[in-house]
């Protein structure tokens, strides 16, 4: 189907500004450019309380912003930004947090992981593993004592989920309940049939990824291991109830759903849902977007449900 009005005028209105390949020393302006453009879809909305402090972690304090709604939270969701492993940052996404705090009920801690080219694999791993093994540890300190936790994220972060729901799957100080991946990472080391046919004009290119992920794993052979793309883990038996939202057109579109039928033929409980007629990013477009507002009342959903009347342990 065509893409959605509502997101077709942000595509073409990012079609008219030329191409250019991106570089390391351009990150920067890139990283400003990104996050203006965030920033653009508006404020989230006011909550209890939100505010920021950092957590131990493997190299030094990671930054986290932790969200608290009003009323007694369920759970504690452990959120990680998109980014490409390259962009972005805690104020990226705070207007999704929010959302998620308010609507779903849920404390969020929100984590600003280490970011490449500085700091490629597995820095940002390693921080998210921190952070979530902190929120565990600390959810008396977040008001849910006893309460589950889940993770989640939104491209690279939703590879850094799946990743560090994979890793504790069998740590017996950590359980996660479930993982909301919304339009995953999770194949570096495979082009999917996706990036050619929406690797270019759909505001995501396959040129801007193959940079992202030549700054995360500058290794190529890192990208075969499972912690930077989980969907070549030998073993999916286990993992906590899923939920992977993809786009039509996007080019990490198959391999989020890849991702999907592989814990699906292993016997954990997924959901996916393709919504058609979106780009990448368009999650974030809730302000503008008919077709963001529900992928994120399905995330709210899907939050509710894992989450509510489940007792951590």
């Amino acid at each position: 189907m065509p893409i959605d009005p509502e997101l077709a005028a942000v595509v073409d209105a990012a079609n008219r500004v030329p191409p250019t390949a991106p570089t390391r020393e351009t990150v920067g302006a890139l990283r400003e450019l990104s996050l203006a453009g965030a920033l653009a879809y508006g404020a989230g909305p006011e909550l209890r309380s939100v505010g920021n402090r950092t957590v131990p972690g493997p190299r030094g304090d990671v930054p986290v912003r932790v969200y608290v709604p009003h009323g007694e939270p369920t759970g504690v969701l452990v959120f990680f930004h998109g980014s490409g492993f390259v962009i972005y940052d805690l104020d990226s996404h705070d207007k999704e947090c929010r959302l998620l705090a308010r609507d779903a009920g849920v404390v969020v801690v929100s984590v600003d992981y280490a970011l490449a080219p500085a700091h490629p694999f597995p820095a940002a791993i390693d921080d998210c593993l921190a952070a979530t093994r902190w929120a565990w540890a600390h959810r008396d300190e977040l008001e849910v004592a006893g309460r589950p936790l889940a993770v989640g994220g939104d491209s690279a972060g939703g590879n850094l989920a799946a990743v560090v729901s994979a890793l504790f799957r069998d740590d017996p100080d950590v359980t996660i309940t479930g993982q909301m991946l919304v339009y995953p990472v999770t194949d570096l080391a495979h082009e999917s049939p996706s990036y050619a046919e929406n690797g270019d004009g759909y505001l995501l290119s396959a040129m801007v990824m193959r940079f992202f992920i030549e700054c995360y794993t500058p290794d190529a052979q890192d990208r075969l291991d499972p912690r930077v793309s989980p969907l070549l883990a030998d073993d999916f038996t286990g993992l906590p109830p899923t939920l992977v939202v993809t786009a039509e057109y996007d080019p990490l579109r198959d391999e989020g759903e890849a991702y999907a039928r592989a814990l699906e033929s292993a016997g954990v409980d997924v959901t996916q849902v393709r919504y058609d007629g979106a780009v990448h990013g368009f999650w974030q477009m809730t302000t503008i977007s008919a077709l963001a507002r529900d992928a994120m009342d399905g995330c709210v959903e899907f939050l509710r449900s894992s989450l509510a009347d489940t007792e951590g342990k």
